[in-house]
């Protein structure tokens, strides 16, 4: 979906869990490069190559990639990304998130009840080829690169500027971003869409829900007209009033 000039949120479909999950990554770009951010889940390099094309934007532009947090949701593909070997890549995310993304460590989510968990909820009807494949990517979870970290607050001069928003308590590096060309919000997991309204983030996926109900003041000094949430979609409303909704809400 085309936002505004150099922004556009893509719509990528993946077979999880037996069914299908909508997941919307975020491409920005200007006349030199474009901007990726987050990568999905495994096996989606298609996909994104299928997007890109749709957007207009050659794939070849793409040189940086963004990674918001470690979930294997936006981790998933960019072992694939980097050895596509037509692309010369520079992959940013936390220095938090660093050691997970590169595989130093496990996942904080993937501990041995969470797999089990994943595994329990597995429907029957699953062929056992595709059951074993999915219980093995989540206990070796892909392994990727991070070549720069970010810090809060940080610009980075790409796609008429961007700004690093450290927003802990989905996960502990969590990254938004603001894009001040079009006034958009890149929220990731920090916020969510349903049924078209804009709510907090999955209690179910995040450990610290305090810290990241706490994180979203971040989102009050920056003029925000559109919200990119990576599960659920975009949001056009009144995104200041509806955060304040939300942490109330939890009060």
């Amino acid at each position: 979906m085309h936002i505004a000039s150099g922004i556009e949120m893509l719509e990528i479909t993946a077979q999880v869990m037996g069914g299908s999950d909508t997941i919307y990554p975020t491409l920005l770009w200007d006349q030199n490069s474009a901007v990726l951010v987050d990568t999905g889940f495994p096996g989606l390099l298609p996909k994104f190559k299928d997007a890109l094309k749709e957007a207009h934007v050659p794939w070849k532009q793409l040189r940086t990639v963004i990674i918001t947090h470690q979930d294997l949701d936006h981790i998933g593909s960019l072992p694939a990304l980097l050895s596509d070997e037509s692309l010369s890549l520079t992959v940013l995310a936390h220095e938090i998130e660093k050691p997970y993304i590169e595989g130093e460590r496990m996942l904080l989510k993937h501990t041995p009840e969470a797999l089990a968990a994943a595994e329990a909820m597995i429907p029957p009807h699953v062929p056992e080829e595709w059951r074993h494949a999915f219980l093995s990517v989540l206990s070796h979870p892909p392994k990727g690169r991070v070549d720069q970290t970010l810090m809060d607050g940080e610009m980075l001069p790409l796609a008429g500027g961007i700004t690093i928003i450290h927003t802990p308590g989905h996960s502990p590096g969590h990254l938004s971003l603001y894009h001040h060309n079009s006034r958009t919000l890149i929220a990731a997991d920090a916020l969510t869409v349903q049924d078209g309204e804009l709510h907090g983030p999955t209690p179910s996926a995040t450990p610290d829900m305090k810290l990241a109900l706490s994180s979203l003041a971040k989102f009050s000094e920056y003029e925000i007209e559109k919200v990119i949430c990576y599960h659920g979609g975009i949001y056009r409303g009144d995104a200041k009033k509806r955060m304040a909704e939300i942490a109330e809400e939890k009060e």
